[in-house]
């Protein structure tokens, strides 16, 4: 009976805070209706007497009558040990009766807007989980059965794997010592053929007899490093758009330290995109280029494309997004973070310079899972003492990049908080006022159904901003793995609906599912646009003779 207690307790002890994220930081926050909260609390009360009378009958050897199940997916609770034990039985829907009142408790406080509303959630959802039994030893049974079977082995290796971690200063979420970056990752083979403090633009060496005229230039988000693109030959889309007959090129973004910490978005695109867009016209002499981004690469090659656009100059015959937004109305939980309060503050500190530390974003991205990517290990690793398998993967997500500081507040200010891309004229960058409405050329958006990080129905919206012919399609899956859906082994399915007209979810009721990758839907739609084949090229050439090998060394940098 004491977690009835303990669930009124968090809700009570929380509901202040929850009160003032609901409000602006600066006006007194709603005042929660007492009625609404007093049904609450009685029907909590009746739950909760519910569930320990039917544990008890339990125990009698009568059938339960009163059940707490978890949610789809939440596998915390799945091991037999915890219905094995009454005690842990009754501990676990206890612990799933408290959550649900206290998700109960959120929906009652009034909120000033939409977004304030989300961030309660968020931030009740972040306690939750936080207090889950299964992430201490004295509530969690597979610890204590794993450590008695061990004769303690176990809580020394769990800690162990902590202290390994504090030496590393980050949880490592595989072993990452099987991975090297081109030798068993990122190893397709190529050149780098330009390279400024910024990136390098590697071309990647031809595997099929012939090539397309037009060459294929693919920008990466920033964030990450480029390699989830080409983690291994089975699943590599850079393999993959080589071996259509494409000569790809790609950004490969530097890891900045404090040396890169004044630059500004402008310096961004002028160095990064337009740089590249300029050296792959220039080795493969052509005027225009296919051109590919992901995430907040599309972001920035979009709004590279629309400057050149400006200064006279069509560089692209064709544009791939793959989950980016564009119009950011709505910019899902990574939104959350960001607002004029704690802008204003990264403004002051490292707005005119200095680094957005790669730790800061990962934590951030690990949180959006935390049962995911953050409590599973503190469970596998520091209680039962397992050491994480070997997963390409993780080994990238755990690979974070910096960021310069003045180009992180600039694209949180404009383009997170003010929504300014979207609005024609609005925006000046590298001196011009870009207007994306006058991008023409063919568009292959690809968004995917599950992403936490670019909602698929804010993708959609570009369709809305963009001149040329544009095709949606969406993914199964969310944010990588629905874009990293190899077309050999053909899994999953995608969505297509040729009439853009509707809103996103009238596109979606229209839309027709297909089976398998949308790899080579993408692939079929690129084909028309590469241009005659032509024999295939080496990397390089004799203006730009190629520097090292493929990945280079910049990808291998990592945060410190």
């Amino acid at each position: 009976m004491q977690f009835m207690q303990a669930g009124q307790n968090m809700a009570q002890q929380f509901m202040e805070y929850l009160g003032q994220a609901a409000g602006s930081r600066t006006e007194a926050a709603p005042v929660v209706d007492p009625q609404a909260l007093t049904v609450l609390q009685k029907q909590f009360m009746d739950q909760q007497m519910a569930l320990w009378q039917s544990m008890l009958a339990k125990q009698q050897g009568q059938e339960q009558q009163f059940k707490v199940t978890p949610e789809h997916g939440d596998r915390r609770f799945s091991a037999p040990e915890w219905r094995e034990s009454p005690v842990f039985d009754y501990l676990h829907q206890a612990y799933l009766l408290n959550t649900q009142y206290l998700k109960q408790i959120v929906e009652t406080i009034p909120a000033n807007d939409d977004k304030a509303k989300e961030r309660m959630r968020f931030l009740a959802r972040q306690v939750a989980d936080a207090m889950a039994p299964s992430n201490f030893a004295a509530t969690n049974p597979e610890f204590i059965k794993l450590a008695l079977e061990t004769k303690g082995q176990s809580i020394t290796d769990g800690i162990n794997n902590l202290l390994e971690d504090f030496e590393r200063g980050r949880m490592a979420m595989t072993d990452e010592s099987v991975f090297e970056i081109g030798k068993n990752i990122a190893t397709t083979e190529g050149a780098v053929v330009f390279e400024n403090d910024l990136m390098q633009l590697i071309q990647y060496a031809p595997l099929t007899p012939k090539v397309g005229t037009r060459p294929l230039l693919v920008v990466p988000p920033c964030i990450n490093k480029f390699y989830i693109m080409d983690l291994q030959p089975d699943n590599s889309l850079i393999r993959f758009m080589v071996e259509q007959g494409n000569t790809v090129f790609l950004v490969s973004w530097r890891n900045p330290k404090e040396d890169l910490g004044h630059l500004t978005w402008d310096d961004c695109l002028e160095h990064g995109p337009i740089a590249a867009l300029r050296v792959a016209r220039d080795i493969c002499k052509v005027k225009q280029v296919n051109a590919l981004g992901f995430c907040v690469g599309g972001t920035m090659l979009t709004s590279a494309l629309a400057v050149l656009k400006a200064r006279g100059d069509d560089a692209a015959a064709s544009l791939t997004l793959l989950t980016t937004l564009l119009d950011f109305s709505d910019t899902g939980e990574i939104g959350l973070f960001i607002d004029e309060q704690g802008l204003a503050m990264r403004e002051a500190t490292i707005g005119k310079g200095g680094l957005l530390p790669a730790r800061d974003l990962q934590n951030t991205f690990s949180f959006l899972r935390a049962n995911d990517l953050v409590w599973n290990y503190v469970q596998s690793k520091y209680l039962k003492g397992q050491k994480p398998p070997a997963f390409d993967l993780l080994y990238w997500n755990s690979d974070s990049t910096n960021l310069p500081g003045p180009f992180a507040c600039w694209y949180m200010r404009n383009l997170y908080l003010d929504n300014s891309l979207r609005v024609p004229g609005k925006l000046e960058m590298c001196g011009q006022r870009v207007n994306l409405g006058d991008l023409d050329m063919p568009v292959y958006l690809l968004a995917t159904r599950e992403d936490h990080i670019v909602p698929w129905q804010s993708s959609y919206l570009g369709t809305r901003m963009l001149g040329g012919k544009a095709r949606f399609v969406l993914g199964a899956s969310g944010h990588i793995a629905g874009v990293i859906n190899p077309a050999s082994k053909n899994k999953r399915s995608f969505w297509i609906n040729e009439d853009l007209k509707s809103d996103p979810e009238g596109w979606f009721a229209a839309a027709e599912e297909k089976p398998g990758s949308w790899w080579n839907d993408w692939a079929a739609w690129l084909k028309p646009l590469a241009g005659t084949p032509r024999a295939q090229r080496l990397p390089g050439s004799a203006n730009y003779k190629p520097v090292e090998p493929a990945p280079g060394r910049y990808v291998k940098e990592r945060a410190l």
